[in-house]
């Protein structure tokens, strides 16, 4: 019997390991006026200073028009209003005139071609912000519940994202070289010099890794989606340590049953003051352990899986020299975002507006872009908080300022009452088409649309006003976290879709799948029969998702998350 040849790293593995400082010949490329997009070996380099490289797909039958996508690195989602105006200026200047924001607190730029790249990347880190590890084989932008509370707690958790995110961020030269100071790192050189990241070695993490942390009752992080996640415990007001959740993700491919979205395991609690130490224990864990010789199979969520949560208890108690105490008790109640005025613990007001599949723009009636630029601009205080539901808070407002920045919202047409339906405040989209070179149908251009088809038939059947979480995603790769929705879209082909079921409102249980295909122009088809036998077979105030579970797609009811 012949054996086996042993599986090689993958052709990302040898461009991180050739060009450990990830320059590439970014610089080189961005001084050519007849380049028009960057290399395809250029194109894996890019990710890590966050950017891709995309084209417009509507316009492919007459040819390919190159641009880029750019991601900022935003911790917490936290923004000073003088960050909001740059961001606005750079989307209008050089981008589609829109902001976009994501499902991990941060902002895209959409439309960016190779000319206006160099201008609107050194305005962002001139704005004392960056986009350094946005993307890439690294820890991405580190996530943090936004909303105030009426507790110490919410502010010692965003001081310890804030540290968490510093603590993980590569080191590499060439950022601010190609960026900053708009030099190209010697190619021979950089080669030879035996650079090392002192955290990610020579060759960084085998995919993707994402980190978030989450208060009490509320998940609004989707905590158990993340490589990563920290659930606070808090007593008597102060933030006194966490539990650790590791091995979350939603990523899988069609037709691979090998690929998964996969729950968060709980490894167990630990004080505040070892934070740092056991987020680094887990990275390097990922870092030592992943898969490079298949980015499909890559993530961390893989390891923990198949060596097993014991297995993983026990190399993050190693690695960080410390014994993890059993989970401390806890409940999650609802993943979603309180939409309109409150006032938090320091007497200050905020705001959180409802921002439609995450794209902020100005429409006809409703001119959003506009409205957050002027509160920017007239309350210089406020601070601009996003969402990991793709909204945005404007929070430390003044009592005395709350009515001028609801009359300059009024202005401009939007509302902080009455915001949205109960269905499309739950909802949550991909970009999708025509942006995403991995989008196989529509999703944030779709979805608004079919919440209404959807509305009209839910009041047709005698379920109007119930909320519902619905998310949409062009792809499998499950980047609006469809996999945790109590109905999911997603994309196989143009105008079909796989139809998921079962989520629930905390956030803790994943969907199913219910049906391999359906056209978007049956949704009314498939849905009518199940929302009837919601209403009719339902116990007392259950939710959609949980009546799924329950009775439509039995043995989704118990609560799947691995210890």
């Amino acid at each position: 019997m012949s054996q086996s040849v042993a599986a090689q790293p993958t052709k990302n593995e040898h461009l991180k390991q050739r060009i450990p400082t990830l320059a590439g010949n970014i610089a080189a490329t961005l001084a050519d006026p007849a380049a028009d997009r960057f290399s395809e070996d250029d194109e894996q380099f890019i990710k890590f200073h966050g950017i891709y490289q995309q084209d417009d797909r509507d316009l492919r039958k007459t040819g390919k028009k190159y641009q880029m996508m750019i991601r900022g690195r935003i911790p917490g989602g936290v923004m000073t209003a003088a960050q909001w105006i740059v961001f606005d200026d750079l989307a209008t200047r050089y981008g589609n005139d829109t902001l976009r924001l994501t499902t991990r607190q941060s902002i895209q730029f959409h439309g960016v071609v190779k000319s206006g790249l160099g201008p609107l990347m050194k305005k962002i880190n001139d704005a004392l912000l960056s986009t350094l590890a946005a993307c890439g084989d690294v820890n991405r932008n580190v996530m943090t519940s936004p909303t105030p509370t009426d507790t110490p707690a919410r502010t010692q958790l965003y001081a310890d994202c804030v540290r968490v995110a510093d603590a993980l961020t590569p080191v590499t030269r060439a950022y601010h070289a190609i960026w900053v100071d708009g030099v190209q790192l010697n190619l021979s050189e950089e080669a030879n010099t035996g650079f090392t990241d002192p955290l990610y070695g020579q060759t960084y993490l085998p995919r993707k890794f994402k980190i978030a942390f989450v208060l009490p009752p509320s998940n609004d992080m989707d905590v158990f989606t993340n490589d990563l996640g920290f659930i606070a415990v808090v007593e008597d007001g102060q933030l006194v340590g966490y539990n650790l959740t590791v091995g979350g993700g939603m990523g899988r491919s069609h037709g691979n049953a090998v690929t998964y979205p996969r729950l968060a395991s709980e490894l167990g609690f630990f004080p505040r003051e070892n934070l740092v130490d056991i987020a680094k224990a887990v990275l390097t864990t990922h870092r030592d352990f992943g898969d490079r010789t298949n980015r499909k199979h890559a993530r961390l969520k893989y390891v923990v899986e198949e060596r097993g949560v014991a297995w993983m208890r026990a190399e993050v108690n190693q690695r960080a020299g410390l014994t993890l105490a059993p989970p401390r008790s806890y409940r999650f109640t609802t993943t979603g975002d309180p939409l309109g005025w409150h006032r938090a613990s320091d007497g200050s007001h905020f705001l959180a507006l409802f921002v439609e599949t995450g794209r902020i723009k100005d429409v006809a009636g409703r001119r959003q872009k506009s409205a957050l630029l002027a509160v920017a601009e007239k309350f210089p205080q406020t601070e601009f908080r996003l969402t990991a539901n793709q909204n945005v808070i404007l929070a430390n407002v003044a009592a005395g300022d709350r009515t001028g920045i609801e009359e300059l919202l009024q202005a401009h047409g939007v509302k902080s009452t009455d915001q949205a339906s109960v269905l499309h405040a739950a909802s949550m989209a991909c970009p999708a088409l025509p942006t995403c070179g991995l989008a196989l149908a529509e999703s944030e251009r779709m979805l608004p649309g079919l919440i209404d088809r959807i509305e009209r038939l839910a009041a047709e059947v005698g379920v109007a006003g119930e909320e519902i979480v619905i998310r949409s995603t062009g792809c499998p790769n499950g980047c609006a976290r469809p996999y945790m929705a109590e109905i999911a879209f997603v994309g196989k082909a143009p105008g079909r879709y796989q139809l998921w079921l079962g989520g629930n409102a905390a956030g803790t249980r994943l969907n199913r799948v219910f049906k391999e295909m359906i056209k978007e122009d049956d949704v009314e088809t498939e849905l009518r029969p199940l929302l009837i036998r919601w209403r009719e077979e339902r116990s007392a105030g259950e939710r959609f998702g949980d009546f799924a579970a329950r009775v439509i797609l039995p043995g989704l009811a118990a609560t799947p998350v691995p210890a």
